[in-house]
């Protein structure tokens, strides 16, 4: 049975959340495979809202197995808190959730490193981690040295290793001066609250990879839920303003243990404009009354920190680069509800770099820093949209948006959001 991945196409924050609760029925399996706590996917169900960062999305239907797969980063006092959050208010979270136990753990020290280095090495803008430490686990994963995963925990020999990389940690941290002065890394304390966590979360862990191929070669529906987004992705987005992994579709199959060919459906997620947290380039932002009023209308604050997410133009350049680089099939565009009240709305649809008109995504910052973009006006829709259905009961002009983005981006638009709750979506054919 083909198997189906959900990818952000900007630089996160697009509903993802949304159409994964929407395609977890069709699926048996739903899968989060790389990015940490540091992602918020946001579902809205009956009214009520759920907010989660490490369980997938999937999680709100019982009969579903989900999945946190070996490219993850967890900390696990805060999957706990998670589980037991939704527990709390009546979701099932049992043997419908598998951890696996190759992922990585984040530990003190990955979270004191993530506040220490984050505007140190960008030239003082910080490039937007949420001081979760996710970042410096990923580092310790490719380091090897000091890398701890969930199965490790279980390990006699656990003590001793998580003593001898406390101390050499506190050494490390040491050397950041007076801003680490007040770090004590205390690795007796810090082992005992990790063994207790970890026998809580022994339940959850297995073999996840095992899991997911067995399930491909029975044939299974698999549905791969991506973090972050493509513009945010370690080795193909706006480095070093990027996450600690492959955001984009490229990070499928080493986050998941899936290969590429069981994967034959991709849609790609954009929001009807763009959206942006922290530091880096973005070349169509609003910081004027217009990008106000979309982050007003459009509550764009941070599902994990609540900061104020920067707001601007839809970027047809950009999201025609990662639809490509993600081998996007069919675009779901979110959120075209908030655009309702603009009498006019622009569309980025090409750059002039260096005197030169372009429609290629420049590959470095720098460059990105200095595009000036070129828009094309469209008349807006001044009418609410939240109680349409069908694509042709929208407003002329909202229709004509939606084709213009599909055209410029090249690819169908399948889904279209006009409002938070799973009944306020429009499929195509509706």
């Amino acid at each position: 049975m083909p198997a189906t991945s959900v990818i952000g196409l900007q630089w996160g924050d697009e509903a993802k959340g949304k159409v994964v609760d929407l395609l977890t029925e069709q699926h048996e399996f739903v899968v989060r495979y790389q990015g940490g706590a540091n992602a918020g996917h946001t579902v809205v169900a009956g009214g009520q809202k759920y907010k989660l960062s490490l369980i997938p999305s999937g999680i709100f239907r019982p009969q579903v197995q989900c999945v946190v797969a070996s490219g993850v980063v967890l900390h696990p006092a805060s999957l706990l808190a998670e589980i037991d959050g939704l527990r709390a208010r009546g979701i099932q979270v049992g043997s419908n959730l598998m951890v696996s136990d190759r992922a990585h753990v984040i530990f003190p020290w990955h979270i004191e490193e993530d506040r220490l280095l984050n505007d140190r090495c960008t030239g003082g803008e910080a490039i937007g981690t949420t001081m979760r430490g996710i970042g410096p686990c990923y580092r310790d994963k490719v380091g090897r040295s000091f890398a701890v995963r969930l199965g490790d925990l279980y390990r006699e020999e656990i003590g001793d290793r998580i003593a001898a990389i406390t101390e050499t940690k506190q050494q490390m941290l040491g050397a950041f001066g007076p801003a680490a002065s007040s770090v004590t890394l205390d690795a007796a304390a810090i082992t005992a609250d990790y063994l207790r966590d970890a026998e809580r979360l022994k339940p959850f862990v297995g073999d996840t990879t095992s899991l997911l191929l067995d399930a491909c070669e029975a044939e299974k529906k698999i549905l791969f839920e991506g973090a972050q987004g493509s513009l945010l992705d370690i080795d193909h987005g706006t480095f070093p303003f990027v996450t600690a992994s492959n955001s984009s579709g490229v990070g499928v199959s080493c986050g998941s243990g899936v290969p590429g060919r069981y994967v034959t459906k991709v849609i790609g997620i954009v929001k009807a404009y763009s959206t942006r947290v922290g530091g880096g380039p973005f070349p169509t932002e609003q910081d004027n009354d217009t990008g106000q009023h979309i982050r007003e209308r459009g509550n764009e604050y941070g599902t994990v920190t609540r900061r104020p997410r920067r707001c601007g133009w839809f970027d047809a350049v950009a999201a025609r680069y990662t639809a490509r680089l993600s081998g996007v099939d069919t675009l779901a565009v979110m959120l075209l509800d908030v655009l309702s009240q603009l009498p006019e709305i622009r569309v980025c649809v090409a750059y002039e770099l260096h005197g030169r008109s372009t429609t290629t995504f420049p590959s470095h910052v720098d460059d990105l820093r200095q595009v000036v973009p070129v828009y094309e006006t469209l008349p807006g829709w001044q009418q609410e949209i939240s109680d349409v259905r069908r694509k042709e009961d929208l407003p002329r002009n909202a229709r004509a948006y939606l084709d213009r983005l599909a055209a410029l981006v090249g690819r169908p638009i399948e889904i279209v959001s006009v409002g938070a709750d799973r009944e306020q979506t429009i499929f195509s054919g509706n």
